[in-house]
């Protein structure tokens, strides 16, 4: 028989840029959620997001931060907001800390499933599935309108659990082929 250990083995840190700052999530297991917010920046937006970035990097000293893919195809990020991603990304590997990065496809397709195919599709699957976070769901929005910001936190808490998904599914892969 093998023992459990309850012993931490490290947080994931999943982080969603965006135009007023960005929302975050902490698991420290896959269905351990262990604290988000939204962390809002004005003036040098860039600036103040990302030295909170850096105080939330030095705080929860995670093992893994986990990124939508802000780049390339598919991924529709002001210039401004990509090079915030791009110095967020550059902190935490100056830092040793892993960096995952997962397209919107591979979390759609994590959530496909379960019948989510949208991002609030996807952020009401993740508020029943973490009861903490749904107040902190907002409203669909009309067409004509932004997103709300708290939709950071749920795109990065799908972020996480789509790197929880995809390192089970390595996991399994590698045993299968023992």
């Amino acid at each position: 028989m093998t023992a459990v250990t309850t012993a931490r083995l490290g947080l994931v840190l999943g982080v969603h840029p965006h135009a007023h700052g960005f929302g975050w999530a902490a698991f420290d297991g896959p269905l351990s959620l262990y604290d988000w917010e939204t962390a809002r920046a004005r003036g040098n937006k860039n600036e103040v997001a990302f030295q909170r970035f850096e105080r939330l990097l030095d705080r929860l000293a995670p093992l893994t931060v986990v990124f939508e893919a802000f780049e390339g195809r598919g991924a529709m990020r002001s210039p401004r907001v990509v090079r915030l991603c791009r110095a967020m990304v550059a902190a935490t590997a100056v830092r040793g800390i892993e960096v995952a990065v997962y397209s919107r496809g591979d979390i759609r397709a994590s959530f496909a499933h379960l019948g989510a195919v949208s991002r609030y599709e996807t952020a009401q699957v993740i508020a029943t599935l973490f009861e903490p976070l749904r107040p902190t769901l907002p409203a669909r929005r009309s067409a004509w309108a932004a997103d709300d910001q708290r939709l950071g936190i749920f795109n990065a808490v799908a972020a996480v659990l789509t790197h929880f998904q995809r390192d089970a599914q390595t996991f399994l892969d590698s045993l299968a082929r023992r």
